[in-house]
């Protein structure tokens, strides 16, 4: 619509005529308009249409036309909008009758009826009805709830498919940032303008400024009202370069130049054409750089705020002063802070602390100045005399700073120590003798003196010590100690008596561990004798009776770990003395001399030994084997002699000296001893021996007829068994080796040796099945053995059955969980990704077990992880010495990996273990051939042995 479109308008009625007297007039507010009459279209003023007229431009709401019912409400039973006692004509009525406007808009809600009940009342009738259709409603709605709720998430979900947001977009890119490492995101590029207003190139010329203009520039401006920072730093005595009249900018340039040279020559010097700098310089420039914050100005603003209420409420407060003055240093004011600690000074003339801080800070030059005022007003400070004492540059001018202290503190201990450590010798012991004089109480002074004195003056000094100190034992110490050194032996050990029983007079306690300390003190000094005495008078006191022995042994393997071993020595000898017939500490005492000692030393700790234990067989054989180790047979076959008189019935004196004989190349010998000790009744293995040499000598005859006659007097003896088995094998007689080995068997059931070499052998005869037949009987009658689940294991794996021994080997750890030889084999057995799982099972189940970490180390060894296997096989060969495939690997891994000298220390190591077992080195060094051989060619032969090992497996594999 264009307009407001004109309402029909009534028949106007006339009026009234005007009064008289005046002219007529017009009302045109309340009279009718022509026909056809349009407000202000003769003056071109149409009608317009404004947004009141047509409403928003989204369709509101259908919402109930309340208004309009409320507006029909009075007019109930004529038509709507017409005002009252008006008809229209067109209706004749109709509106009237039906009580409600036809043309009015409908209501959803009351439909056309708001008329009709507008002025009825809401009664409860109305209310019950209103809430059953309510529930019908709610009924109707709830019954394609779901299905309605369903697909309206169907569309929302492909509405946003296909309309994502871009927070829905990014998402997945968003969630990878939180794997995005800090350096990474620092590397993101900064995104520039690429706009295309920066891209416009802009022309841009450079013309050099001509001299004349700077000139000018500068003569402008001349007038400076401020300091240069240069002059300025210099205290306004350097004129700056900007006010003296230039007329050549060249020169200037120059001069730059000249400038810059000087400063590099200075910093450097020129060696063979190459300019080194002076690195300790440079360091020193750069550390005394300090960049300060913000946040560190703002907290020495506020310490400086504090330390001022501190030094003005309270100036004779030194710390107050002290810690001001350092916070300025800190922040970089050593004028402010040198200041500060003048007038600390001022303020605290009597503190010490005050003025070593004003000595500190002062400049070189002040410094003496400074402490010079702080000793006249505390003369009796040590701390400003010493301190005065170091600003002096030579000794002649330091002793006489000390000295002119000493007149105002002569009982100062710590002045006359500083001044004697100055002095030459004869000026240090007059001084000493001033010293001793003021301060006769500090035992230092006097023992020092003694030493500078001669032996008669000495002793004269130490007795006038002993006179000021009586209480003091390091006196009679120092006594024992110049008579040792003047070789009183003698009066050593009547000092330090003396001494004890004087100090014990004077009521003083003896503490013994004090003492042994002195006495390790005394050994490290030299003093062997000095601390011999003062063991053999103070280890007994304070010790009970009962406890003496141990104890005594306890000090002396501290002592021992200590590395004080005279003093350990010195123990020993005493409990010696006192426990004549105690094995254990002669044993200990002879580890002690053949660890520490000299062979000498050892022979004759070993012969006192014997003589007062002759029947102590362990005394006797070592005493022979030092011997024997020395290279003296005939010395060490004496000494066994000896031992046999006093001890006629001691088989290991027997044994031993058929070693003796045997390892000597003396096989007749041997043969003559062993027949003596089987005619005298010797034990199983007496035989054993005397079947070893037969068969040294070859003599099969001689020794079967040994072991036959053996094993009649000593069935269960198993090693018998198993040297006859392994004869008859050797000599190619497999059945009467099997039948050797059963036999054994019935007597010693529980022999694990005797089952794996009765299992070996069916497998080389019979084949797999009958050994693992014999290894299955073994493992019943002797449960819960690794040896024999290990034996099954290897058999299975050489005849290629993997399956079978894994099946094997899962029983074996249900049955011996914490068995090291199969939790090695386990992790062996297991492919190279599984190993580092299973080693980490094997060393939770048995940590301490040398054969896991050996295996462990195998693996660091395969990684090619040095250092770690090398920890690994040290640890496995200091747990089991004993076993020798251990050193063998380890001296293998040195070979490959290690120097001459790792290996000299593995080979050394080994031989002094003397490594008896391991399944390969009592193979190698039992063989026949290897009798004789000594560990070192042992081991190599092992590490050939390993080789071989290794060689096959790659084979196999």
């Amino acid at each position: 619509m264009s307009g407001p479109t004109p309402t029909p308008t009534p028949t106007p009625t006339p009026l009234p005529p005007p009064p008289a007297g005046r002219p007529a007039r017009y009302d045109f507010l309340n009279s009718k308009p022509p026909p056809n009459y349009v407000a202000g279209l003769g003056r071109g003023a149409t009608g317009f249409t404004t947004r009141s007229d047509i409403g928003p431009a989204r369709a509101a709401p259908d919402l109930p036309d309340r208004s309009a019912s409320a507006a029909a409400a009075p007019a109930v039973g004529r038509g709507r909008g017409k005002p009252p006692g008006e008809d229209d004509g067109d209706d004749d009525g109709g509106d009237e009758e039906k009580g409600y406007d036809e043309n009015q808009k409908f209501d959803e809600f009351e439909g056309n009826d708001a008329g009709l009940f507008s002025n009825a009342d809401y009664d409860d009738d109305d209310r019950e009805a209103d809430a059953v259709w309510e529930s019908i409603d709610q009924r109707m709605d709830s019954r394609r709830k779901d299905r309605r709720e369903a697909r309206l998430k169907q569309e929302i979900e492909k509405y946003r498919a296909s309309n994502p947001k871009i927070t829905e977009q990014f998402a997945d890119l968003k969630r990878k940032l939180a794997d995005l490492s800090a350096q990474e995101w620092e590397s993101i590029p900064e995104i520039g303008d690429y706009s295309l207003r920066n891209k416009k190139k802009r022309f841009e010329s450079f013309v050099p400024v001509p001299d004349t203009l700077l000139e000018k520039a500068r003569q402008e401006q001349e007038h400076v009202t401020a300091l240069d920072p240069k002059s300025r730093a210099a205290g306004g005595t350097e004129t700056p370069w900007a006010q003296t009249p230039v007329t050549d900018l060249t020169a200037v340039g120059e001069g730059r130049g000249t400038v810059l040279s000087l400063k590099l020559d200075r910093l450097s010097d020129s060696v063979s054409g190459l300019t080194v700098v002076d690195p300790k310089g440079y360091l020193t420039d750069l550390k005394s750089m300090k960049i300060t914050s913000d946040a560190e100005i703002s907290d020495i603003k506020k310490a400086r705020l504090l330390l001022k209420s501190v030094t003005q409420t309270n100036p004779k407060h030194p710390p107050g002063w002290i810690a001001a003055a350092r916070l300025e240093e800190i922040a970089g004011k050593l004028q402010a802070a040198r200041q500060l600690i003048q007038r600390g000074c001022e303020e605290c003339p009597k503190n010490e602390d005050v003025w070593l801080e004003a000595c500190r800070l002062a400049s070189p030059d002040e410094a003496k100045a400074v402490i010079a005022r702080g000793v006249m007003s505390i003369p009796n400070s040590v701390k400003l005399w010493l301190q005065a004492a170091k600003l002096e540059t030579s000794d002649l001018n330091k002793s006489r700073v000390l000295r002119k202290g000493l007149e105002h503190i002569p009982d100062s201990v710590r002045l006359w120590k500083a001044v004697v450590e100055l002095a030459n010798e004869e000026d240090a012991r007059l001084l000493l003798h001033r010293a001793v004089e003021c301060c006769p109480l500090h035992v230092e002074l006097w023992l020092a003196l003694a030493r500078l004195e001669t032996y008669d003056q000495a002793r004269k000094v130490l007795n006038k010590a002993r006179e000021k100190l009586p209480k003091e034992p390091a006196i009679w110490i120092t006594a024992a100690k110049l008579e040792e050194a003047n070789g009183n032996t003698q009066s050593v050990s009547k000092v330090i008596e003396r001494g004890i029983r004087s100090l014990q007079r004077e009521g003083m306690d003896i503490d013994r561990e004090a003492w042994l300390k002195e006495a390790e003190a005394a050994e490290r000094a030299g003093s062997v004798l000095t601390c011999q005495a003062i063991v053999k008078n103070t280890i007994g006191i304070g010790v009970d009776d009962e406890d003496r022995k141990r104890t005594w042994v306890a000090d002396a393997e501290e002592c021992k770990k200590r590395g004080s071993i005279e003093t350990a020595r010195a123990i020993y000898a005493h409990a010696l003395t006192v426990f004549l017939t105690k094995k254990s500490i002669w044993l200990k005492a002879a580890q002690l001399e053949k660890s520490h000692g000299t062979r000498e030393s050892l022979d004759a700790l070993l012969k006192k030994a014997v003589n007062y234990n002759p029947r102590a067989e362990v005394l006797w054989l070592m005493a022979a084997k030092e011997k024997w180790l020395a290279g003296d047979v005939p010395a060490a076959r004496a000494i066994l002699q000896e031992a046999y008189a006093a001890i006629p019935n001691s088989e290991e004196i027997w044994l031993a000296a058929f070693k003796l004989e045997f390892e000597n190349n003396e096989p007749e010998r041997a043969r003559m001893l062993l027949a003596k000790a089987r005619e005298r009744g010797g034990t199983e293995r007496v035989w054993m021996k005397s079947a070893i040499v037969e068969r040294e000598l070859g003599n099969v005859t001689e020794e079967r007829r040994l072991l036959e006659e053996g094993l009649k007097l000593f069935p269960s003896f198993f090693k018998l068994w198993l040297m006859l088995g392994q004869m008859e094998d050797r000599l190619g007689r497999g059945a009467k080796a099997k039948e050797v080995y059963e036999n054994g068997l019935k007597h010693c059931p529980s022999c694990i040796p005797l089952w794996l070499s009765l299992a070996s052998l069916e497998e080389k005869i019979s084949g797999l099945s009958k050994s693992r037949a014999v290894l299955t009987m073994a493992r019943k009658k002797n449960p819960a053995t690794p040896e024999l689940w290990l034996a099954a294991i290897r058999a299975e794996l050489r005849h290629a059955n993997k399956k079978e021994a894994d099946a094997l080997l899962a029983k074996a750890l249900q049955e011996c969980p914490t068995s090291g030889i199969l939790w090695a084999a386990s992790i062996e057995m297991a492919s190279r990704p599984q190993r580092k799982g299973k080693s980490s099972d094997a060393i939770k189940r048995c940590d301490h077990d040398p054969h896991v970490i050996a295996t462990v180390s195998k693996l660091f060894w395969l990684d090619r992880k040095v250092d770690k296997a090398r920890t690994w096989l040290n640890r496995a060969v200091t747990l089991a010495p004993d076993i020798g495939d251990f050193w063998a690997l380890y001296y293998k891994f040195e070979l490959q990996h290690g120097n001459a000298d790792t290996q000299k220390d593995v080979l050394k190591r080994c031989v002094a273990a003397e490594p008896k077992h391991g399944e390969k080195w009592q193979a190698i060094s039992k063989a026949v051939e290897n009798s004789h051989q000594p560990v070192e060619a042992l081991l190599k032969k092992a590490v050939v042995a390993l080789d071989a090992d290794e060689i096959l497996n790659a084979a196999g594999a």
